[in-house]
């Protein structure tokens, strides 16, 4: 991809960015408060991709990782504000001094050369340490820019990017039932960081927090457990917090015309430097777990669309067999609902729209009256919202049979570019 010669990759961190770790302490404090504690990837040393701590997945490439990847267990997901006094040039040294950081923890090493024992003893360390002694753990980092860094909410172009913004970036609309918290939305940047060790996700997100030092600060993050989709056919379909197996119609990695189709951008879909890349939309969707506990198993399943243990449509088969919308019940009414989230999830009453789903469970603690504050996390990747997540959503919000056990709180989107080539960096294309 072109890019300016004036804004080429910098061979280790920037100047700014070695500064930026004399706040280490400040910055882990900020991430404590703000979180809590691909078969088109070349898997370099595995015990099998996605499968434990022995994977290792190359960071440069056609595409970034952590999307059609085998999805991994464990998630932290952080959405990040730019400093106010923040410049173009400051953005670009930004993007770089993470992808420096970012393509060697994705590889086991430390974020920064020296290592969190190896520095100078009078100068903070140039990584936190707590990876030091853990492998790679299948470790993806993949980052996204949001609709608020080509334009905030008042109408600057702060970076001069306005006119860059691809088409398909559009606002998600507020959708029947939703309940956004202010402080669990949007974001200028985000990171997504997989991992099948827990520990290996929250150090790459807390190093880039640290590096991004009084030029980015997070707004809000999300911790993940036990994946929701299965992104390849080696992988068992997981289940969510309702006990259902989650994403059995997944877009799958093997599905190369799918993918090809579904998520990835084209350079002839309008904007020309994100070719390559996709469309990521989160959602925080907080289940009502308490009511959904005490419903018959029979109305669980009615509402779903499939049964709670194999996990096959109630029209008959196995779990991977095609639902039949029009099987007749004995009663005259059809086996599956019309409103159960299959049906109304379905391409065949989506215009064929399809997304691929990495979400994960989440449980953060109880609420002010003891209630589990748990649920799902949501990530889906796709070409473009417009024509997929939105009116999936708006369908879904409107009749699924589901809503009276869901409460969507968070949400946001990001056009995640297309990897970064050796010697470039992440997003060099949006600036050439």
């Amino acid at each position: 991809m072109a890019e300016d010669t004036n804004e080429s990759a910098a061979p280790g961190l920037s100047r700014r960015g070695l500064l930026g770790l004399a706040g280490a302490t400040l910055g882990a404090g900020m991430l404590g408060a703000g979180a809590g504690i691909a078969l088109d990837r070349t898997v370099l040393a595995t015990a099998g991709a996605g499968s434990g701590s022995a994977a290792v997945y190359a960071f440069h490439g056609d595409h970034q990782a952590g999307i059609t990847t085998a999805a991994q267990d464990r998630l932290h997901f952080a959405a990040f504000d730019t400093a106010p006094d923040l410049d173009r040039a400051g953005l670009i040294e930004l993007l770089k001094d993470w992808t420096v950081a970012a393509a060697r923890m994705t590889q086991g090493e430390s974020a920064g050369a020296a290592g969190p024992a190896s520095g100078p003893l009078d100068a903070p360390p140039d990584d936190t340490g707590e990876a030091l002694d853990l492998p790679p753990a299948g470790l993806t980092l993949t980052f996204g820019f949001g609709p608020t860094l080509f334009r905030t909410g008042d109408g600057v172009d702060r970076f001069g990017l306005a006119s860059r913004r691809p088409a398909a970036l559009v606002e998600l609309p507020h959708f029947p039932g939703d309940a956004l918290v202010e402080s669990l939305t949007g974001g200028d940047l985000c990171v997504q960081a997989c991992s099948d060790d827990p520990q290996v996700a929250v150090h790459a997100i807390r190093n880039l927090s640290r590096i991004a030092f009084g030029r980015a600060s997070i707004r809000w993050s999300q911790l993940g457990f036990g994946r929701t989709s299965a992104t390849t056919r080696a992988q068992v379909t997981p289940r969510n917090l309702f006990g259902f197996k989650d994403g059995t119609a997944n877009i799958k990695a093997e599905d190369t015309t799918v993918v090809r189709d579904q998520v990835w951008a084209a350079e002839s879909d309008g904007a020309a430097w994100m070719g390559g890349g996709s469309y990521l939309v989160a959602r925080k969707i907080r289940m009502v777990i308490e009511t959904w506990d005490r419903q018959q198993l029979g109305e669980q399943q009615r509402i779903i669309g499939r049964d709670k243990g194999e996990g096959a449509p109630l029209s008959g088969g196995t779990e991977f067999t095609e639902p039949n919308f029009l099987a007749v019940a004995p009663d005259g009414g059809t086996k599956i609902d019309p409103d159960s989230h299959v049906r109304l999830a379905h391409p065949s009453t989506n215009n064929g729209a399809q997304l691929l789903r990495r979400g994960y469970n989440f449980v953060d603690g109880n609420d002010e009256l003891g209630r589990l504050n748990a649920g799902l996390f949501f990530i889906a990747f796709q070409r473009d919202p417009r024509k997929q997540f939105i009116p999936i959503q708006q369908r879904l919000a409107r009749s699924d049979a589901m809503n009276e056990y869901l409460k969507h709180v968070g949400s946001a989107i990001f056009a995640v570019p297309p990897g970064a080539r050796p010697g470039s960096y992440l997003g060099a294309g949006l600036f050439a």
